[in-house]
């Protein structure tokens, strides 16, 4: 059953050269109890496209076109305060960096109990919060409610933003480079933690990374991003072993797991992502794109090769 539905969706932001065409015309669909992964270099509209679904979108952002239904509800059209109702308890996020996610002057446990007593009062009892900080793999989790975040680790900070996004058990988690911030010992911890958290969790989990270990550790599906457009998206296992778009095949081969020890050398994707605010006719990846045929430089039509794959690409059939 569908849980969260994005239907042509684009954002754009001001900017002296034009409007900056943050996402554009994404659609996805997420059932409950998926993992969907949003991967894509820096600068693609991941973390865009993340804001936007749960409506906290930078000043000046605008959503030009779309909808976003929660349980079937266009959650765009709510009134601002049946918006912010839903943030936190219907929907939630955890950011990249855990230190700015918390005010540094008052403890972990006031924290959360002010953000659950936001929404439900009766969850914001010790005894509740102690048991999240738990089930999260906090150690001595009382305790921790009266630590300040600096006396945590930064895995440990990231796995107390977990928990405070799992207090109100929203439909939705949506986590936003959730690894990024950590050294590779806390990665680790905390993709384990993710992995552990999908045989308890009963919503959606929507996962933002530029990492595709995380992806291949963690999600069912994927959906690839380049220069604002989902160019590819489809099971994890079909993205990762026959990957459609040219792009696609491109970010895989630049995967540090894969490069030949015997070179050393890690690939890297020719050229730069074009600017958004003056978008080339035809297919964005044009310019860096070894398969490019004539036609790509006219508008791309949307392939489906198979009922469960999606590739914006004239090669997606390929």
């Amino acid at each position: 059953m569908t849980l969260l539905q994005v239907q042509n969706l684009s954002v754009t932001y001001p900017a002296p050269t034009g409007a900056v065409q943050a996402v554009r015309d994404v659609s996805l669909d997420v059932a409950r109890g998926e993992v969907l992964g949003i991967v894509g270099e820096s600068g693609c509209g991941k973390s865009t496209l993340a804001a936007a679904l749960i409506n906290l979108l930078a000043p000046g952002a605008r959503v030009t076109q779309g909808a976003i239904r929660l349980n079937g509800t266009d959650i765009l059209t709510l009134p601002k305060p049946a918006q912010r109702a839903l943030r936190g308890r219907s929907m939630a996020m955890v950011f990249q960096d855990p230190m700015t996610a918390f005010n540094p002057v008052l403890t972990i446990g006031s924290q959360l109990a002010d953000f659950a007593g936001a929404h439900d009062p009766s969850r914001a009892a010790p005894a509740l919060l102690s048991a999240m900080l738990a089930r999260v793999g906090i150690p001595d989790p009382k305790a921790c409610l009266n630590r300040y975040p600096h006396e945590l680790s930064g895995g440990m900070r990231q796995r107390v933003a977990i928990a405070a996004a799992l207090l109100m058990q929203p439909d939705v988690l949506i986590a936003d480079e959730p690894t990024t911030a950590l050294d590779v010992t806390m990665e680790a911890q905390i993709i384990h933690l993710l992995r552990d958290l999908r045989t308890t969790f009963d919503g959606a989990i929507v996962i933002v990374t530029h990492h595709l270990g995380v992806i291949a550790e963690l999600c069912d599906r994927v959906a690839v991003m380049y220069a604002g457009e989902v160019v590819e998206d489809g099971p994890a296992d079909a993205i990762f072993h026959a990957p459609q778009h040219p792009y696609t095949r491109a970010l895989l081969a630049c995967d540090p797991a894969v490069v030949e020890p015997s070179t050393g050398r890690l690939p890297t994707i020719g050229g730069r992502i074009p600017d958004l605010a003056n978008l080339p006719p035809g297919c964005a990846f044009l310019p860096r794109c070894a398969l490019a045929l004539p036609e790509c430089r006219t508008p791309v039509p949307r392939h489906r090769p198979a009922p469960d794959r999606s590739v914006l690409c004239h090669r997606g059939t390929a």
